[in-house]
């Protein structure tokens, strides 16, 4: 069965994009005005994150947003098939930074939100960097997408590995010289085991375990945000967080991340992932001794 859905993917994926746009306005138009696909809890997101902007604004954002969503996946079919010059004409960025770490023989922590198009980002990384970098990824629970989408993800060279068994392979992928790839925005399994801090000024726990690991092994960090200059194309902009994690505590270097996270969104807020539950866990007053800032 998987050769048969990835055939017929293949297949669709030779398309031009311009044709393949027109499945993503369907789709666009079938989750946000049919579906209301996770609507209220966009729509809530973003009253929460632009408190400041009218509702009409906030559902032009929304809207963005949604169309956004649907390009992604859409871009992501026409990789299967996408040859590197064509990578590399859509998706252009800073590589030298972290290249000149690498070959100061540094440990790297690629710190990134759930920014549209990750796809992209992942293979053009992949083609640029001097080493192979590692991607902590959710398996998808339908195994014949789950294949499909690793082999797209690991065609450069990505070293995947899946969160729930992260700790297992964890001491394997640091036994030499490592990129480490974080979507560092993602919830905690609970309220009390993540730093709390203001995200859009409404407290909010951070994952720790970027933080900690940053400063234990003492990797640079480097933080990547995602630019979609127009449809099919974008740039990615990278951002010396800390050359040495050692140097600060996991707290100092969770609220540099914040800080630089919510400033790119904001220059851009329908390109960022409004679809998750992103304060999910509510504030209680007994959290106040896991504040970071």
């Amino acid at each position: 069965m998987y050769y048969v859905v990835y055939g017929l993917l293949y297949l669709l994926s030779l398309l031009p994009l311009r044709v393949l746009y027109i499945f993503s306005d369907l789709a666009y138009v079938i989750i946000y005005y049919i579906r209301g696909y996770r609507k209220e809890v966009v729509l809530n997101n973003l009253k929460i994150a632009f408190p400041e902007k009218t509702e009409k604004e906030r559902i032009r954002i929304a809207k963005d947003f949604y169309r956004n969503f649907t390009d992604t996946f859409i871009e992501a079919i026409k990789l299967i098939s996408a040859s590197k010059k064509e990578i590399e004409k859509r998706s252009t960025g800073d590589f030298e930074l972290i290249n000149s770490l690498i070959a100061r023989g540094r440990n790297i922590h690629l710190m990134l939100g759930h920014q549209f198009n990750w796809e992209f980002a992942n293979l053009s990384y992949a083609i640029h960097l001097n080493i192979p970098f590692v991607a902590v990824y959710m398996p998808l629970s339908n195994k014949i997408f789950d294949k499909i989408f690793y082999n797209l993800r690991s065609r450069y060279g990505t070293i995947l590995t899946p969160a729930t068994n992260f700790r297992n392979q964890m001491h394997s992928v640091f036994t030499k010289q490592y990129i480490l790839g974080l979507a560092a925005d993602q919830n905690p399994g609970g309220a009390e085991i993540g730093y709390w801090m203001n995200f859009f000024n409404k407290p909010v726990p951070f994952i720790k375990g970027p933080g900690k690991g940053a400063v234990k092994n003492n990797t640079a960090v480097v933080f990547i945000g995602f630019k979609k200059i127009k449809r099919g194309y974008y740039e990615f902009k990278v951002t010396l967080l800390a050359e040495n994690g050692s140097d600060y505590t996991p707290e100092q270097l969770t609220v540099t991340y914040r800080n630089v996270l919510e400033e790119t969104i904001r220059k851009d807020p329908a390109n960022y992932l409004w679809s998750h539950r992103r304060w999910k866990w509510q504030w209680k007053e007994e959290y106040k001794k896991y504040w970071a800032e």
